[in-house]
């Protein structure tokens, strides 16, 4: 990838500008196209965006899989079920995409509670980061993982923890009350479910990777977007049938359509501009490659990775929120927000010299190559 090597820091960087940049489009686009009518924006409503992204996203990662042939396994370890033979990593990455598949409709979500971007970013990044160094804690028990925590990534996860509580201690009155809304909770416990499972699984995959066996991130992603994809295509299909199977309704008393009358409508009725919505959801997928490469990262530790990707994001969030004010009108990030940044750049500080200590001790182990700068030392 762009001249760099497997498991340098260089290459990081680039996986980072990668995840940045599609991240900005993404939270900018999310605003756009729910914003209100009467302003200029399209207006659509939220669930109708949901659906259409997603089907941009997941359309995009797929397609992609496919050309490229991502899902061509390299795999020792085959396993037989009756007269079907296959790699036994299918048994953790299949059910890792189905977390995927709930992960990706609660991630947009989020954006669409009336909350900033920003808030949003932190709420589900914060929950993100605790779950990546739990996932740690857990395998280094296990005797999965063999390499130490830093002290500095223990220090970054304070960092980025501060700059979530900023968020969601100072909240304003009559401002969106995060905690005590049913709809967000759901929204956020199933987000922090799925994902702690799936942080499990791809470090578990990392992991236990024996000596001379690849490391193989774009076979990993491949089969886990293709479980994905066909189990939001059976959930699509579920909820657009069962209310005349299971009597469900799709209208309020007072006749308004719910949320899964929009989301039918979205689906057999589509707006005229669905098409440039689902261009728009591309973004969200190609964000989807670049997290997953950071997470699965060779060498690093969950609280390493997890910290990284979600670090990333919350800058993105900042500058998704200005880009949104300066060029469609939106709010000025508020004052929790400039300060939660700080606490961020402070936590990219600590994680700074902790990637150094780590790439000093994998060129040691020799399980990469040293760059320029290692080369140098030496």
């Amino acid at each position: 990838m762009w001249r760099s090597k497997e498991g340098s820091s260089a290459r990081l960087l680039q996986l980072c500008l990668g995840y940045f940049l599609f991240y900005v489009i993404t939270g900018v686009t999310v605003k756009y196209f729910t914003g209100k009518a009467e302003l200029g924006f399209p207006g659509m409503q939220q669930m109708e965006y949901l659906t259409y992204s997603t089907l941009g996203g997941s359309a995009l990662c797929v397609l992609v899989v496919l050309a490229l042939r991502w899902y061509r396994s390299k795999s020792v370890q085959l396993i037989k079920w009756g007269p079907f033979t296959f790699p036994r990593e299918y048994t953790y990455i299949i059910p890792s995409g189905v977390c995927t598949a709930v992960v990706i409709p609660t991630t947009t979500l989020m954006y669409t509670l009336p909350i900033s971007v920003m808030v949003a970013m932190v709420i589900m990044r914060a929950s993100v980061i605790v779950i990546s160094r739990a996932v740690d804690a857990v395998q280094i028990a296990q005797g999965i993982l063999h390499k130490k925590v830093y002290r500095e990534e223990n220090i970054g996860v304070v960092f980025a923890l501060l700059a979530a509580s900023v968020q969601m201690v100072w909240v304003k009155p009559g401002s969106f009350d995060f905690m005590h809304s049913n709809a967000a909770v759901t929204i956020l416990s199933s987000y922090i479910v799925a994902y702690a499972i799936r942080i499990y699984i791809m470090n578990y995959y990392k992991n236990t990777r024996g000596k001379g066996v690849k490391q193989d991130n774009r076979w990993f992603f491949g089969i886990e977007q293709i479980a994905a994809c066909v189990t939001m295509v059976a959930v699509v299909l579920f909820l657009v049938y069962s209310p005349q199977w299971l009597g469900w309704s799709v209208k309020t008393e007072l006749g308004e359509r719910t949320v899964l009358g929009v989301f039918i409508d979205s689906v057999i009725a589509p707006r005229p501009i669905w098409g440039w919505a689902t261009l728009a959801g591309t973004a969200f997928g190609m964000v989807a490659f670049f997290s997953v490469f950071i997470f699965m990262f060779k060498g690093r530790t969950a609280t390493f990775a997890g910290l990284v990707n979600r670090l990333t994001s919350l800058v993105a969030g900042t500058t998704a929120t200005l880009v949104f004010c300066l060029t469609c009108r939106g709010k000025f990030p508020s004052l929790q927000d400039w300060l939660s940044l700080v606490f961020i750049l402070i936590a990219v500080g600590f994680m700074t010299v902790a990637e150094r200590k780590r790439v000093a001790e994998l060129v040691a182990l020799h399980e990469i190559e040293a760059g320029p700068t290692e080369q140098a030392k030496h």
